[in-house]
């Protein structure tokens, strides 16, 4: 029987049991028992020891997808005889170990506050690798970021090149910089994950770039490296950052004028798959349409191809994570007058782990993973704990009809952007983080508890 409320994009499965290899980690399997593993891990232990809800990282995914993120943006770059740096994208999700992977990988990492510089830092990959965003750098975290030796500042504002080279002169420090420019190119993507528009937070008008770069030359205690661009995230159209790159490397050449520029940093954004709907474009072919137009306007203007930086984090750790749940409660809604029902499943989590539901009307995939069912799969609505009716983290999805209280829940794809955006709304603690590899379990972060909630409250009763 059809149901109107289901959305066009949304197909029933032929069995609801499997993982979709372009949606899940390589490694989730069920046994022959039923039973469900990432990682060589059973779920059922992973919750059973962490508690759930539990952000959940596939170590080798992780690995795999940064490898082939380096060999992609590496080999179309010596292709037309230039270099790539990668930067990690630490505002996707970070952690102390997680930095440690970024360094074992050999990629560099960008850091988005002095909270993520710390942790960064804290992790013990060279500062040099590390490089600093934000559109409001307080004094306190440049000061900190030119002492630790940082390898770039990304200035966002004509106010910060003063505010940066007055530290590095206090310091006596040379401090390498790029500017970021907003291209004003407008990416396919949400509205409030577009960041390379006109009338936004985000950089430097195009128009205003060649005074600002003087202003940084005209500093002894300044490098400038580049020109940096970020035109959004969740991007699957390559043609947004091969516009940007042109009218970058226009910027560019026009600015050799006035001394050599070594890199072009032309950031991140790139998507991927969420759900069935997702059809992200290969990173190997986003890569060598990006280089291709580079090195195409670099030879338009008799200029050298400079060194090229990217910055991709979801892209790397997004697919490589998911979160388990514990079913609280079900019931079966009849929505309309067609007869149409939807079954509502709560889960022990919600908004507070999972905030890009609310923010961006995200998305999401989600799995029965206790057990196998032969049930009929059935029109489901997974949604949290959370005083909010928006508090929704699985909006439209098929699940078995007999999901029941205490059953585990998978939802896929949130390596990224859940960890970084999660609150104690209603006060709830914070889950752990666990990493799994070769059948072994690594916690990297552990959950909070209601004794961690109180420890920041000045009045609580001693």
């Amino acid at each position: 029987m059809s149901n109107s409320l289901k959305p066009e994009w949304l197909s029933k499965p032929a069995d609801v049991n499997l993982f979709d290899s372009n949606i899940w980690p390589k490694s989730m399997v069920r046994d022959q028992e039923g039973h469900t593993f990432i990682g060589g891990v059973a779920v059922g232990d992973l919750a059973a020891e962490f508690g759930t809800p539990l952000y959940v990282l596939d170590k080798k995914e992780f690995f795999d997808r940064a490898n082939q993120v380096i060999s992609a943006f590496g080999s179309a770059c010596k292709k037309y005889g230039t270099s790539a740096k990668v930067y990690y994208a630490g505002k996707a999700m970070l952690s102390t170990e997680i930095a440690r992977w970024v360094d074992e990988l050999g990629l560099y990492l960008d850091a988005s506050s002095g909270g993520e510089l710390a942790v960064a830092l804290a992790g013990g990959i060279s500062p040099t690798r590390v490089g600093l965003h934000g559109n409001n750098k307080s004094h306190t975290e440049i000061g900190r970021a030119v002492s630790s030796g940082l390898g770039v500042i990304v200035i966002d504002s004509e106010i910060e090149v003063e505010r940066i080279a007055s530290a590095a002169g206090a310091q006596d420090r040379i401090q390498p910089v790029r500017l970021r420019v907003n291209s004003g190119v407008h990416a396919h993507t949400h509205e409030y994950l577009a960041t390379a528009r006109e009338d936004q937070k985000f950089g430097i008008a195009i128009n205003d770039v060649p005074a600002i770069v003087e202003k940084i030359r005209s500093h002894k205690h300044l490098q400038f490296l580049g020109l940096h661009s970020h035109i959004g995230s969740q991007i699957f159209a390559v043609e947004g950052f091969v516009e940007a790159a042109k009218r970058l490397v226009a910027l560019h050449a026009q600015l050799l004028a006035g001394g050599d520029i070594p890199e072009l940093n032309l950031g991140g954004g790139f998507g991927v798959a969420y759900t069935e709907a997702d059809k992200p474009m290969p990173i190997e072919d986003i890569a060598e349409q990006i280089v291709a137009a580079v090195a195409e306007e670099c030879s338009k203007l008799g200029i050298d191809i400079p060194g090229l930086c990217f910055e991709p984090g979801r892209v790397i750790v997004g697919p490589a994570g998911i979160t388990i749940y514990n079913v609280g409660t079900t019931k079966d809604v009849l929505v309309g007058d067609n007869g149409d029902v939807r079954k509502y499943v709560s889960i022990d989590g919600g908004m507070s782990d999972n905030a890009r539901p609310a923010l961006y009307s995200a998305d999401y995939s989600v799995s029965l993973v206790s057990r196998e069912s032969k049930e009929e799969p059935v029109l489901s609505r997974v949604v949290g704990k959370h005083c909010e009716s928006g508090d929704i983290v699985v909006k439209d999805a098929f699940l078995p009809e007999d999901v029941s209280p205490n059953d585990l829940l998978a939802v896929a794809t949130t390596g990224a952007y859940c960890f970084s955006l999660s609150s104690n709304y209603n006060y709830l603690a914070r889950p752990a983080v666990a990493a799994v590899i070769n059948g072994e379990a690594d916690l990297l972060v552990r959950a909070e508890t209601e004794v961690d909630l109180l420890s920041r409250d000045a009045k609580v009763s001693k």
